[in-house]
C-alpha cells in the first residue's frame, strides 16, 4: 500500500478539507470515535486512511491570527504595539483573564488537540482493515499525528505553565478533573510521546517527503523531544536529540538568511517543521493561508501597487535593535527588522550612532522596494515575517499571502545542541564552537573560540528573535529575568506564565486554585 501525494496535490487535500471541517463544525466539536472528519466512512476503504492524517495537518496549521501573537509576545525582542490592549498588556506581564486572544488559543489548540485524538482513532479503525504494509502506514500516521499535538501541547503549557493532557478525543475525561498536569509533567509527556513516535517516522527531511511534502519526519520528532528537554533542564536528553539531527547529516544552513523567511525559503534543508500555506500559484480562487496582516507595517508604499499593508501589532524592541547594532550585524538584523523614519530618527536620538555610522540597509526601504511609512502604531516591524510585494503571487493582494511559517529549523537545532554541551551534556555530533561558529559564518561574523554560555545566549538572540517567544523561554529557563525587565517592564518569576481566562476557570474551578496557589 502506497501513496504518492505530490504538493499540489496535498494542498487541494488541505484545502478541500479546510471546507469540509468548517461544515462540520459540530461533529468535531462532539469528537466520538464513529464520527470522523467527512462523517459516515467506510474504514475498508482503507487507501482514503491518509484523508484523515491531512485533516489533522489542516487543523494544525490552520492558526489564528492572534494565536501565534499571544504565544509570542513576550520577551525583550518583541513589543506588543497597535491597539489590541490585551496584548500590550500581557507584553508587560500584566496578565488580563478577560483577554480575547487567551481565551481562542486555549480553546483553539484544544480543539485542535482533539481532532489529532479523532483522527488517529480513526485511522485505528482504517488499520483494521488494513493489510500489513497499511498497518504500517497507519502507524507511521498515527507516529506524525503524536508530534502534530504535541506541537501545540507545547506552546499552551508554555504560555499557561500547568495544562490539560488530552489522551483520547472523549471529552466526558475532563468531566471530573481533580489535578492539571505542571509544565514539567506537560514537558515530560511530550517527550514520551516523541520517544513512541519516532520508530515509525520516515528518516527523511520534511522536504525530502514525496507523499507530504513538508510533513512530519523522525527529525521534527527529535526537534520536539530536545525542545521539551531544554525546558526540563534535562541537558543530556537534548544533546542526544540534537545530536541525532547533526549527526544525520540531512540538514544545512540555507546560505542566504535574508530569503530563508521568504518564498525561496519554503521548504528549505534547514526547516524541521514549518506550516504551510499556498495560493496554488494563482492569483485568484482557493487558497490556503494564514493572516499575516498583524506583523505588518500600519503604512507602506509596496514596490507592486495595491499590495495591502498591515496591522503593525508585532514591533522588535529597541533594545534588540541597538544590541543588534552593537554586535556589527548585517544579514540577521536587516532580515528581522524593517525599519521606519521615525525608528531610524529614534535610534539616532537615544544611541550614539548617527545617520552617517548606521549601516546603509537601516532604510525605510527594503532591498525589494517596499517603503516602511511612519505610523502611530510602530516604529520598526518584524521582517521575519515579512513578504515582499514583488513575491506576492500577481493578482494577491494580502500583506504575506502565500508565505510559510517556520516551525522549527536547524539553526535552533545546532544552537540547543551547543547550549545543552556547556550545560554539561556531552555528544560526539560536533563540538559547542563548530555548532555556534556554524550559525555565526552565515551571518558573516567571525569565528569564536572556547565559547561561554553568555556568547551562546547572546548568539540564541541575535539568530531567533522575533521566532515564537523562544528568547523569552529561554530567559524564564535561565533565570535571567534582568533582561526580561526593561523599558518600563519589571519581571518577576511569578509573572512566567499567562493567567487563565476566566471562561476556563468557569469551565474548570481547578484552574482557579493553581492561581490561588
Amino acid at each position: 500500500m502506497k501513496f504518492n501525494i505530490k504538493t499540489n496535490k496535498f494542498f487541494a487535500l488541505v484545502a478541500f478539507l479546510g471546507i469540509l471541517i468548517s461544515s462540520c463544525s459540530s461533529e468535531l466539536e462532539q469528537p466520538e470515535l464513529n464520527n470522523n472528519f467527512a462523517g459516515g466512512t467506510d474504514f475498508s476503504k482503507t487507501e482514503d486512511m491518509i484523508f484523515q492524517l491531512v485533516g489533522i495537518y489542516q487543523a494544525v496549521s490552520d492558526r489564528g491570527w492572534e494565536q501565534p501573537l499571544v504565544v509570542a509576545t513576550r520577551g525583550d525582542d518583541v513589543n506588543a504595539a497597535g491597539d489590541q490592549q490585551g496584548l500590550k498588556n500581557q507584553d508587560r506581564y500584566v496578565y488580563d483573564n478577560s483577554f480575547f486572544g487567551s481565551r481562542t488559543l486555549w480553546e483553539t489548540y484544544y480543539g485542535d488537540i482533539i481532532a489529532a485524538h479523532t483522527g488517529m482513532e480513526q485511522i485505528g479503525r482504517y488499520m483494521e482493515f488494513a493489510d500489513e504494509d497499511g498497518i504500517a502506514l497507519g502507524n507511521q500516521y498515527i507516529a506524525e499525528a503524536k508530534v502534530l499535538r504535541s506541537i501545540l501541547l507545547f506552546q499552551l503549557s508554555q504560555v499557561y505553565g500547568a495544562v490539560f493532557i488530552p489522551e483520547s478525543s472523549d471529552l466526558n475525561a475532563f468531566a471530573d478533573v481533580t489535578s492539571v498536569p505542571s509544565k514539567d509533567e506537560v514537558m515530560q509527556h511530550i517527550s514520551d510521546q516523541m520517544d513512541e513516535a519516532l520508530p515509525y517516522l520516515l528518516d527523511m527531511r520534511p522536504n525530502e517527503r514525496t507523499d507530504l511534502p513538508g510533513g512530519v519526519t523522525r527529525y521534527t520528532a527529535l526537534m520536539v523531544k530536545a525542545l521539551a528537554n531544554q525546558e526540563l533542564e534535562n541537558y543530556q536528553a537534548v544533546a542526544d536529540a540534537a545530536g541525532a539531527i547533526i549527526s544525520s547529516g540531512k540538514f544545512s544552513l540555507m546560505q542566504d538568511y535574508y530569503e530563508l523567511f521568504k518564498t525561496p525559503g519554503k521548504l528549505s534543508d534547514e526547516n524541521l517543521f514549518e506550516f504551510q500555506y499556498s495560493d496554488f500559484n494563482s492569483g485568484q480562487g482557493d487558497r490556503v493561508g494564514h493572516l499575516y496582516a498583524p506583523y505588518g507595517p500600519n503604512g507602506w508604499t509596496p514596490a507592486v501597487a495595491g499590495s495591502s499593508a498591515g496591522w503593525g501589532f508585532f514591533e522588535p524592541t529597541m533594545k534588540y535593535v541597538t544590541f543588534m547594532l552593537d554586535r556589527g550585524e548585517t544579514e540577521r538584523l536587516e532580515t528581522t527588522v524593517l525599519f521606519t523614519q521615525n525608528g531610524i530618527d529614534s535610534i539616532i536620538n537615544t544611541t550614539a550612532y548617527t545617520a552617517e555610522t548606521l549601516p546603509d540597509f537601516v532604510s525605510p526601504e527594503t532591498r525589494y522596494g517596499d517603503v516602511l511609512l511612519d505610523n502611530e502604531r510602530a516604529i520598526f516591524c518584524s521582517g521575519k515575517h515579512y513578504l515582499p510585494s514583488s513575491q506576492l503571487i500577481p493578482g494577491r493582494t494580502a500583506y504575506g499571502s502565500n508565505k510559510h511559517y517556520i516551525v522549527y529549523r536547524y539553526a535552533e537545532t545546532l544552537l540547543i545542541y551547543a547550549e545543552a554541551l556547556l550545560q554539561g551534556a556531552s555528544g560526539s555530533a560536533m563540538s559547542a564552537d563548530q555548532a555556534v561558529n556554524m550559525v555565526r559564518d552565515r551571518a558573516g561574523l567571525p569565528p569564536i573560540s572556547g565559547v561561554t554560555l553568555d556568547q551562546l545566549v547572546d548568539e540564541k538572540y541575535a539568530e531567533l528573535a522575533m521566532e515564537w517567544g523562544k528568547r523569552f523561554l529561554d530567559m524564564v529557563r535561565l533565570g535571567r529575568y534582568e533582561e526580561l525587565s526593561f523599558e518600563g517592564r519589571t519581571f518577576t518569576p511569578d509573572r512566567a506564565f499567562v493567567t487563565y481566562h476566566q471562561d476556563q476557570i468557569d469551565e474548570f474551578p481547578i484552574l482557579g486554585d493553581i492561581i490561588n496557589n
